[in-house]
């Protein structure tokens, strides 16, 4: 008996640094805004790489925007019509708001309802918001983003609220009450409502402002073109779209080689001057981007009581922001492996050969009470249209249905969003509302599977550290915890 609960332990034990390389690799995939950001369209150079790959592709002059491409089935487009609408979000009455009449958070304030009341564990507490412009008026719509939580410092406790919009410059934020102890309500605007309007433009009429590129090489010639889901105009195009997935992938041909004669794919470079003058004094940082709000009144209450491993790398000589890894623990018969997905995939350079989906992935796994898949997949889709995210969930969801279909013991958790740092250039690509957008979305289509969530996105939230894309260890252990307590749950 001793022994069986040391193997337990040992086994929990290793699977916590297994969840730690897992998780940290996440993060890592993901890539911060470069400083020489290049913005242009098609361009040849010259270079020595020697790895080639041999697929076949199709060759075309229409323009493709793979995204409106696809054929729906009747229910698959009652799915995303309903998927479309539960992250609908409200306009403001005018197109086009004057800077001074936009929300101010130094203006604003919020309130505690009812603070001086008893509260205990488990009490909801409500707050509410009130947005005032430049002019110290207030604002008459709704539309503006903000996040919320409780916390307690001492405690190093923290927790999200709910935020509902009146609609007419009001909002109301619902806490549930966690622990005992003195406990603190933050707010911040993260976004003015006009400033959410620009977003949702961009990524409507700009999925082109991150842009990738391929290169193509034939002995000592190569050429180097850009790549897309969506490419303009009326060039030749080399279709590398997923034979398995239908995930529609496009690069401009090269002027003499083949699409055969692809040998990776890469990050091209973000696009510069995407907004106007008028529409940038929405986006600054000291500002109105991810500003404090401030309490008119006392911002707290009282809360009363309610009654490692030999695990070792294989090294395969991989990029290290690339992948593929794999490590391999032989004492305890356990093997780890790691790749990152496929386009768009915002990475410096991927081999060809190494571009994978997710769905073909799962496709290729046997699975069983010994296998635990964790995926987290969303920050690279935030400049597209949501059509493209929901099309890649859409495949990933049908191969996890089909794995747990054939070996119904496999463990699946799916690691959500989470928030980070933003300033005037990052809110274009990856603010958080674009997240938060892309969260509600992936949430709602693997709700009723047999699917985990470690909830990153509540844990980045609520902590009392500062927003990060790759968060720090302290966070990234909470994930680890809430990790375990799916793959190794307490044994009663």
């Amino acid at each position: 008996m001793w022994r069986d609960s040391f193997r337990l332990q040992i086994f929990c034990l290793l699977m916590a640094v297994l969840a730690v390389v897992v998780l940290v690799h996440n993060f890592f995939q993901l890539e911060n805004l470069d400083d020489d950001t290049i913005s242009g369209s098609n361009w040849i150079t010259e270079n020595n790489v020697q790895h080639s790959l041999s697929q076949t592709t199709k060759t075309t002059r229409k323009p493709y925007c793979g995204y409106k491409q696809q054929t729906l089935s009747k229910r698959e487009q009652v799915e995303e019509e309903s998927l479309l609408a539960a992250i609908e979000w409200p306009n403001p009455p005018d197109s086009r708001t004057a800077f001074l009449q936009s929300t101010d958070p130094l203006h604003s304030d919020f309130v505690i309802v009812k603070p001086s009341e008893p509260f205990k564990v488990g009490d909801q507490l409500e707050v509410l918001v009130r947005l005032k412009d430049f002019q110290g008026k207030p604002k008459q719509y709704g539309g503006d983003y903000l996040q919320a939580r409780i916390h307690s410092p001492l405690l190093k406790a923290g927790a999200t609220g709910r935020v509902v919009d009146c609609h007419n410059g009001l909002y109301k934020v619902f806490f549930t009450l966690l622990w005992p102890g003195e406990v603190k309500v933050s707010v911040s605007l993260v976004h003015p409502s006009e400033a959410v309007q620009v977003l949702l433009r961009l990524r409507e009429e700009r999925p082109d402002r991150v842009y990738f590129k391929s290169s193509f090489k034939s002995g000592r010639y190569s050429e180097t073109t850009e790549c897309n889901v969506c490419l303009p105009g009326d060039l030749p195009v080399c279709n590398f779209t997923d034979l398995y997935t239908g995930e529609p992938w496009f690069c401009y041909k090269p002027r003499k080689l083949s699409c055969t004669s692809r040998i990776n794919h890469a990050k091209g470079g973000y696009q510069k001057g995407l907004l106007t003058q008028e529409e940038s004094l929405f986006f600054q940082s000291d500002v109105n981007i991810k500003r404090p709000i401030l309490s008119s009144g006392p911002d707290s209450v009282i809360v009363k009581p309610n009654a490692f491993t030999d695990l070792v790398e294989f090294n395969l000589g991989s990029p290290k922001n690339v992948g593929p890894f794999m490590s391999v623990d032989q004492k305890h018969n356990i093997l780890l492996k790691f790749r990152c997905h496929g386009p768009p995939i915002r990475f410096s350079t991927v081999f060809s050969s190494e571009l994978r989906y997710i769905a073909n992935e799962l496709n290729g796994i046997v699975g069983g009470r010994n296998t635990v898949i964790a995926i987290t997949i969303w920050s690279h889709f935030s400049t597209f249209p949501v059509q493209v995210y929901i099309r890649r969930l859409r495949n990933i969801r049908r191969a996890i249905i089909q794995l747990l279909d054939r070996s119904p013991k496999t463990s699946v958790v799916i690691r959500t969003a989470n928030a980070q740092e933003l300033g005037p250039e990052v809110s274009l690509f990856n603010s958080d509302w674009y997240s938060f957008q892309l969260d509600t979305v992936m949430r709602k289509m693997f709700s009723g599977i047999a699917v985990h969530f470690v909830d990153a996105w509540d844990m980045s939230l609520a902590h009392y550290l500062p927003h990060n894309l790759h968060p720090k260890e302290v966070i990234v252990k909470n994930q680890i915890d809430a990790f375990l307590s799916y793959v190794c749950p307490l044994q009663i």
